[in-house]
């Protein structure tokens, strides 16, 4: 079965992985700070805390943004349910807004439609690896007071307005899980401007221990001693995974550059498929894609995707509206709320893309569907 999306894995990236094999440190070591040094520089110099998955990256950025229960969190549906999962499990209530409807990205207009005072956090998201309106939604979270958060697990590399994913949101933050543009196996980061959410991100990453002498409540209580002001998790990316970041960071340019050569050889081959939408770009945003998300008109989504799997070919649906799930459903969430992403999620089919992606595997892919389509 030929993957919609897989790593892409070079003996340089064994190598570093096996040299810190071969080390002191698996894990809390110099590898954390390196690699978080280096996806700092694709970040636009705005520092980033490593943790241990994009899940664990939305839970901490949420708990950065002063995230309570009672506050409100506005978002996206057409994504992971982890987006609203985390704020949801800080006890806030998740409000969906409705998206753009060539884009999948969160709409603006919705999200302004639903801001309050007590809203705390509005979260974008980066659908497959398109930037969203970061200008706009910037005017609505500061006309409110909200914290303009992004979560750009699709888009690590990507530029709105020349400036890149990492510096366009109060917080942003990046999932590293194997189909994504760069893997850790398993990851993630958050990147904050401001020092103190930047370290209250990497507090609670920790457990929320306190070692600073200047920090601590007793501090002549001994070298050995740490404290816990605020609660915590174990979310620690550790030095063997950090090592394969620092060596896929280098790569992320070429890996960057295949898939932009992949998605205009898609966009060739299909652009006059019959009942076919493509996918398309706004003139100010330099996506680095992570799908290439068709839409697959005249409800014949589910037979073309059972066709295509049948051939060999494992296409993907991104994604099930976050409140169709029955836990959001059993919270009084229902169908409709969001037409729009509703709509797209009826039509929406990833095509395989992947840096290893070979012109022929993609020919096939393009024939296939085009066969059907037909």
């Amino acid at each position: 079965m030929l993957p919609y999306g897989r790593q892409s894995i070079a003996e340089s990236d064994i190598e570093a992985v096996a040299e810190v094999l071969r080390g002191d440190w698996l894990t809390t070591g110099p590898a954390v700070a390196r690699f978080e040094a280096e996806l700092a520089r694709w970040t636009g110099g705005v520092p980033c805390v490593s943790v241990t998955s994009g899940t664990a990256a939305l839970h901490v950025a949420y708990v950065a943004a002063g995230v309570r229960a009672g506050d409100q969190v506005i978002t996206s549906p057409l994504t992971f349910v982890a987006t609203a999962a985390t704020a949801a499990l800080l006890g806030a209530r998740v409000l969906f807004a409705d998206v753009q409807p060539d884009t999948g990205n969160l709409d603006p207009d919705a999200a302004a439609a639903l801001a309050t005072c007590r809203t705390r956090a509005i979260t974008a998201v980066d659908y497959a690896g398109h930037p969203a309106d970061y200008d706009e939604l910037r005017e609505v979270s500061d006309r409110i007071g909200a914290v303009l958060v992004a979560d750009a697990a699709h888009s690590i590399g990507s530029a709105y307005k020349d400036r890149p994913v990492g510096s366009l949101a109060d917080l942003t933050t990046f999932s590293f899980f194997p189909t994504k543009t760069v893997t850790t196996a398993e990851g993630g980061a958050v990147a904050a401007a401001d020092p103190e959410r930047l370290g209250r991100a990497a507090r609670f990453r920790n457990h929320g221990l306190v070692r600073d002498p200047a920090g601590l409540r007793a501090p002549g209580e001994g070298g050995w001693h740490q404290e816990v002001h605020e609660f915590g998790l174990n979310y620690r990316l550790p030095d063997v995974l950090c090592a394969l970041g620092i060596s896929q960071l280098a790569r992320l340019e070429g890996f960057r550059e295949r898939r932009t050569e992949l998605v205009a050889r898609y966009h060739r081959l299909l652009r006059d498929v019959p009942g076919l939408a493509l996918p398309v770009q706004r003139a100010y945003v330099r996506p680095s894609r992570h799908l290439y998300p068709v839409r697959i008109l005249g409800g014949r989504r589910r037979e073309v995707y059972d066709r295509m799997r049948a051939a060999g070919i494992g296409v993907q649906v991104n994604y099930l509206p976050a409140y169709w799930h029955p836990v959001f459903e059993d919270l009084g969430y229902r169908r409709g709320l969001c037409p729009q992403a509703e709509a797209y999620y009826a039509e929406e089919l990833s095509l395989p893309l992947f840096p290893g992606l070979t012109d022929a595997q993609q020919d096939r892919v393009a024939q296939t569907l085009a066969g059907i389509l037909a």
